[in-house]
């Protein structure tokens, strides 16, 4: 672990600041290591905490329940600094228990072309809508033949959102199959 008493970028910068600053005092893998050990539930001191929860760090570290926060902002934080090794973590958090972490597993999915369509198809009748859009957002990326049927299956959900992004989805992935 990265010694907690570095200089570190001050919690008002933008979180690509933060973790621009992190990555280059560290290298860019052991920054993404470190949002991998709290994306799995592990701790990497205050310093790292500040570098990607922000202002919003310091109620976890004044005594407030850290709840799914720190494991959604390691999540996060892989959308901006990336190394391959984040991967299996990544694809084995979308089946974390908090469905904020889901989602943001599937978009860092989507950003980084990672994950199989098996990986994501389970999410796409997750309870929580903003997952299913997510995990249909994802499919479009990394989607193949068979995610044809499960984003079809999307477009009769419940949700008109999800419905929309469905229909997105679908269009962008029948492109990229034609292409291949």
């Amino acid at each position: 672990m990265a010694d907690d008493n570095a200089p570190h970028v001050s919690t008002t910068e933008s979180l690509e600041a933060r973790l621009e600053a992190d990555a280059q005092r560290e290298g860019a893998a052991a920054t993404a290591r470190r949002a991998c050990s709290l994306l799995e539930g592990g701790y990497e001191g205050e310093g790292f905490l500040r570098v990607v929860g922000g202002s919003h760090a310091e109620g976890i570290l004044g005594g407030a329940p850290a709840l799914y926060w720190p494991e959604l902002w390691g999540a996060r934080a892989l959308l901006y600094v990336w190394d391959d090794s984040a991967a299996p973590v990544v694809i084995a958090a979308l089946g974390n228990q908090s469905w904020r972490v889901r989602e943001m597993c599937a978009k860092v999915c989507a950003a980084r072309g990672i994950g199989t369509s098996k990986d994501l198809a389970r999410l796409t009748t997750d309870e929580h809508a903003r997952v299913r859009s997510a995990a249909a957002r994802a499919l479009a990326v990394v989607g193949n033949v068979d995610s044809v049927d499960t984003l079809e299956v999307m477009l009769r959900d419940y949700d008109k959102d999800v419905r929309r992004t469905a229909q997105q989805s679908l269009k962008v992935l029948r492109g990229h199959l034609e292409q291949a």
